[in-house]
Order: structure tokens, then C-alpha cells, then sequence
């Protein structure tokens, strides 16, 4: 299973969407829908393709490990331009559990990890 991130108030973790369902609140962050999985069995809350990497980021990126870091970079400033994330933010926080699904095969090198960490690494309202 996908590394898990937690803060005193609030947990994030990231799965896959082809793992067996295991509760809290769970959030598709991918723009495409995962292949082979129907919308029952996925089990979801929320599908936030507003959350997932542009697709020019995602095409470039093409799950190649060479360009992870700069991945990151570039979808961290994506994120901090990205109108939704603050109220995403809110809500996660408001929540004791957000499972972040995604639908790579890389569980460490994907957007759901990197929005884990941009998550909880910024604040909340004061």
C-alpha cells in the first residue's frame, strides 16, 4: 500500500482505485477515469478532476521517473494557482479520513502523493 502522511487532526492517505475499499473519504484525483473499474465498484465520495494535473503536465510527464521531481515542481505550481485546492483543503481538514485515489501503477510517483504532501504541508485557516 501507498505511504500514509498524517497531521495531529487529520489523515490523508493515497491508494489505488483498484484496491479493495476500506473506508474513510474517498476522492478520485485522476482526470481520466481508471480503466476497467465501474463507478459502483470504485466506491467514491468525490471525483475532483479540477485537483488532477493539467493534461499537457500529465502527457508530459508520462509516468517516466526521470522527470518525477520536475513533476513535482511544476504541479505544485499548478496547485497553488488552482482556485479549488483551498476549499478541497478545508474539506479534507474537516474530515478524520481522505483516502486520495489514483489510478498509476507507480504507488511512490503519482499525482495523488504529491497532493497528499501540498495538503498537509499547507496551513489551514488560523
Amino acid at each position: 500500500m501507498a505511504a500514509e502522511r498524517e497531521s495531529p487532526s487529520w489523515n490523508v492517505r493515497v491508494k489505488r482505485i483498484y484496491e479493495s475499499p476500506d473506508g474513510g473519504f474517498r476522492v478520485l484525483v485522476d482526470r481520466l477515469w481508471p480503466r476497467g473499474v465501474s463507478k459502483s465498484r470504485a466506491g467514491l465520495d468525490e471525483w475532483r478532476k479540477d485537483l488532477a494535473p493539467s493534461t499537457e503536465l500529465r502527457t508530459w510527464f508520462g509516468h517516466r521517473g526521470d522527470r518525477w521531481e520536475e513533476f513535482v515542481q511544476r504541479y505544485r505550481v499548478e496547485l497553488e494557482g488552482n482556485p479549488g485546492v483551498a476549499g478541497f483543503g478545508r474539506e479534507c481538514r474537516s474530515r478524520p479520513d481522505t483516502v486520495l485515489l489514483f489510478g498509476a501503477r507507480n504507488e511512490t510517483e503519482n499525482e495523488a502523493v504529491v497532493l497528499r504532501d501540498y495538503l498537509l504541508s499547507t496551513p489551514g485557516p488560523a
